[in-house]
């Protein structure tokens, strides 16, 4: 094998290292609430009527008997999984997608997955989710 060759697969392996030294780092941002209980004692609101711990999600009630959660914030998206009234669900943020019997929202559900549900079958309970 050659110098040349040689030096190039160091090269590619050194930046291979590199890029797997940095992927914990963006594996640790808590997008979905799972790890938020391991950071609560760093909340200074703690105890203060906080109704979860992640203030990036908004909570929600589904309404439907069963609602469709979809890969895409339409009717046409790839059903994820099914979720069942009266399920409490984490909601990360809303956007405008296909128009659901005249409720144009859908939300960002980020319970174990991440799903798209119609805002026509969740209640929002607290503040409204921030867009998207």
């Amino acid at each position: 094998m050659s110098l040349r060759s040689r030096f190039s697969i160091a090269v590619t392996a050194g930046a291979l290292a590199v890029s797997a030294l940095a992927v914990p780092a963006a594996a640790a941002d808590d997008w979905d609430g799972a790890a938020s209980t391991s950071h609560q004692s760093q909340n200074p609101n703690q105890g203060q009527g906080q109704s979860h711990t992640n203030q990036r999600l908004s909570r929600g009630v589904v309404t439907a008997s069963s609602l469709a959660l979809r890969s895409a914030p339409n009717r046409g998206g790839q059903i994820i999984r099914w979720a069942e009234r009266g399920e409490v669900v984490s909601i990360f943020c809303r956007t405008n997608g296909q128009n659901v019997q005249g409720d144009r929202q859908w939300y960002l559900l980020t319970d174990g997955t991440w799903a798209w549900g119609s805002a026509r079958y969740i209640r929002v309970l607290g503040t409204a989710p921030r867009w998207c």
